[in-house]
């Protein structure tokens, strides 16, 4: 089993280091969030120990990159701060699970066994096309750093564009994915809820980001218009 051992305290994470070798672990370490990001995202490690307060980008931000670059390796937060506000962040960010310094090494070496037994479960990922967000586990989307409130059925016909960024989609392509495929009703909703999507997610911010392709459906812009 892989380890991938993050924080500055650099006597700190080579006893963290010796003791895990000695269970049988392979560790590597990193002292700061650049090296954390690097190592992370081009190794395989089967669980990941990350220290919140980093140089270069604390554990926080490091977390925040490695699930939005789709790395969902287990991770388990390590770190002197404590508090019920600091661990809610942590998990709200993707953090497997959390311990705080000082700890049991038989603890710290138990909750690591426990992460690589459940291993990295497959978990959505944000679309996004430009400042245009779509985060599936939260069912939020955001325009840059303004939320925007969608009903059920809009929310629905930008995550299946999102998914399609890019492509042109017709009506009938909408309908089946975003309705149901024995829809019987006029088609022409399909032009009601894009007009509707407009108004929320393009017309406040001067964007085109739906378009209309002439004969042929829609496109939501790789760029978020």
């Amino acid at each position: 089993m892989r380890v991938l051992v993050v924080d500055d305290e650099v006597r700190l994470a080579q006893t963290v280091r010796r003791g895990l070798v000695d269970e049988g672990f392979v560790v590597d370490l990193a002292h700061s969030g650049v090296d954390a990001l690097w190592s992370a995202t081009e190794n395989a490690f089967d669980v990941i120990i990350l220290d919140i307060m980093l140089p270069q980008g604390d554990g926080y931000h490091v977390l925040t990159e490695l699930r939005r670059r789709g790395v969902w390796t287990p991770v388990l937060m390590l770190t002197a701060k404590d508090g019920d506000h600091d661990q809610s962040d942590a998990f709200d960010l993707g953090a497997d699970d959390y311990l705080s310094k000082p700890f049991s090494f038989v603890v710290l070496i138990a909750r690591l066994r426990a992460l690589v037994r459940r291993g990295a479960p497959e978990r959505p990922v944000v679309l996004s096309a430009g400042d245009l967000t779509l985060d599936p586990a939260r069912r939020r989307v955001m325009r840059g750093s303004h939320e925007i409130r969608l009903t059920p059925r809009e929310y629905g016909l930008l995550e299946f564009m999102m998914r399609h960024r890019g492509d042109v989609v017709s009506k009938s392509q909408i309908l089946d994915g975003v309705w149901d495929p024995a829809f019987e009703g006029d088609p022409n909703v399909v032009e009601v809820y894009v007009r509707y999507l407009r108004r929320k997610i393009d017309e406040p911010w001067d964007r085109g980001a739906i378009q209309t392709v002439r004969g042929a459906g829609y496109r939501l812009a790789a760029d978020g218009g």
